[in-house]
């Protein structure tokens, strides 16, 4: 890549469920709340939102670490939660968690209009995603036929350490050919997601209405009227700006304005 090339965007990367499909992340929150529920631990669709991005093995230690589960599980188990318990509510999980996958796998609206114009404008499609390989192995079918075949999946457990560390976005760079990360646009609907982006070095871009931080499903979403709407709105954008997003949009249909604003920073020698 030459000097000038350096002033211009070479990559998107998105996130999958939130991002690109499953509009309101729906697929893993009943089954981390069944989860638990299995092993008589009442957990609320807020709490099991709230690790939401990481590594499923990630997300189910951070759930048992909030103080009205820990107290549950040492109350009905005698003992402490411990990792070992979260690798055997991991090896539950995966599967439950796959069992829904293809029930919330429907595009998010203009998501793949948008990732063709991406592609005709000459940028590399990357993705990054929470998921493990069993459940993306289900997705990835699915995406394609529908018409998305990212350039490379990079999924949590493939390396030492997923969201919000960069790892997975240096494998990204590394399967596109992509530098320097300033070049690079990462879109995800979760704090450690944008985190994830901004530990790489890339320009972040925070989905506010269509992922985990407003949490509802299309129908559910258009059924509210239009001051709901702009509450839920504000607080979802508030989020993803404390987590360091250098933009904040509805949904991915929203991110052509985005890129072309980054698009003329890099042209004045300005990064993220």
């Amino acid at each position: 890549m030459t000097s000038n090339q350096h002033n211009q965007l070479s990559a998107v990367v998105f996130d999958w469920a939130g991002t690109i499909l499953d509009f309101g992340s729906c697929a893993p929150m009943g089954a981390f709340v069944r989860l638990f529920e299995k092993f008589g631990i009442d957990l609320t669709i807020a709490e099991a939102r709230g690790p939401m991005g990481m590594a499923k093995w990630d997300h189910i230690h951070a759930l048992g670490q909030l103080p009205c589960v820990a107290a549950q599980w040492e109350k009905l188990h005698g003992k402490a939660f411990s990792k070992a318990d979260v690798d055997h509510l991991y090896e539950v999980f995966t599967p439950m968690n796959a069992a829904v996958v293809a029930d919330f796998a429907d595009f998010i609206p203009g998501a793949v209009d948008m990732v063709n114009t991406l592609r005709a404008r000459g940028l590399k499609i990357g993705s990054t995603t929470g998921y493990n390989r069993p459940i993306m192995d289900i997705v990835l079918p699915i995406a394609e036929k529908g018409g998305y075949v990212p350039d490379n999946l990079v999924c949590a457990g493939d390396l030492a350490a997923g969201r919000p560390s960069p790892l997975m976005m240096y494998r990204t760079f590394a399967d596109l050919g992509v530098w320097p990360p300033h070049t690079v646009v990462k879109v995800d609907d979760t704090g450690v997601g944008i985190e994830e982006g901004l530990h790489a070095g890339t320009w972040t871009v925070g989905l506010a209405i269509s992922g985990n931080a407003v949490g509802l499903s299309l129908a559910e979403w258009q059924a509210l009227d239009a001051p709901a709407q702009q509450a839920l709105r504000e607080t979802a954008t508030a989020q993803l700006k404390a987590a360091g997003a250098h933009y904040v949009i509805d949904s991915v249909a929203d991110l052509l304005p985005v890129l072309d604003d980054i698009a003329a920073k890099l042209q004045k020698g300005q990064r993220p």
